[in-house]
């Protein structure tokens, strides 16, 4: 089943975050069976460069290539896409209009204002009519839920005709609450339930980044009826495991 028909369906899929920009990364988290891999060109040092090398290396390994990008606009979402990304991740919506907006930078008119442009998801040019074809059938739009306002608006994001799914951003939800990283709030939990609700009244995928690489947490997300999971980042799995080692190994 192809990701766009999991999250139409609201099935279970799990994919996990790129922050270093090596190919070597990529192929290494491979073998981990995620079935996509999210290149964040938001908070890292990945430029447009790098992305292009990262997506076509997720490709070849038999996963799907979203990317985060900076912010929601039309030029930095339209280059990623030209370079063949099966999806984007959009920062920061909080409201319908933006959800609009970022809709819009994805099609192609008449659903959209994106420009045309003849790169590598167009076959540098020999397949325009089957790129134009699967941007309406399988491009991925993911809405990013991480400020109050958007958590007040969600029922409008997410009936937003072409987001096909939310994704919590844990720590800058509870920073535009005050209150950044402190996840563990009565009043950030709230805040996130109602994101949980909303999209389960309407059949919607709901989504959250579980930055710990601990799979206890990533399992009390599913338990919770997440649906679009995204299990910690590249640095967060090499970090930890090194860090658990060294501190059994001195306590010896």
């Amino acid at each position: 089943m192809i990701l766009k028909e999991k999250l139409k369906n609201n099935k279970l899929t799990i994919g996990s975050w790129i922050t270093i920009a090596n190919p070597a990364v990529v192929e290494i988290m491979a073998t981990a069976n995620f079935e996509w891999l999210c290149i964040d060109m938001e908070h890292t040092s990945i430029d447009l460069a790098s992305a292009q090398m990262l997506i076509t290396t997720i490709q070849a390994n038999n996963m799907k290539a979203l990317v985060r990008v900076s912010k929601n606009e039309e030029v930095i979402i339209k280059k990623v896409l030209d370079m063949g990304a099966d999806g984007v991740i959009v920062p920061m919506i909080k409201t319908k209009e933006e959800a609009e907006e970022a809709v819009s930078y994805v099609k192609y008119p008449p659903h959209g204002k994106r420009g045309v442009g003849l790169y590598r998801a167009q076959g540098y040019g020999t397949s325009f009519e089957e790129y134009k074809k699967w941007v309406n059938e399988e491009v991925v739009i993911i809405a990013q839920i991480e400020h109050i306002e958007a958590v007040e608006n969600i029922e409008e994001i997410i009936t937003t005709e072409g987001i096909d799914g939310t994704i919590v951003g844990p720590y800058d939800l509870s920073g535009s609450m005050g209150y950044p990283g402190a996840f563990e709030r009565e009043d950030v939990k709230e805040a996130i339930k109602r994101v949980e609700v909303a999209c389960k009244e309407h059949n919607k995928p709901y989504g959250f980044h579980v930055i710990e690489s601990d799979p206890d947490r990533l399992q009390q997300r599913i338990d919770e009826g997440c649906t679009f999971l995204a299990y910690s980042l590249d640095f967060f799995f090499l970090g930890d495991s090194a860090r658990a080692g060294m501190k059994k190994i001195l306590s010896y």
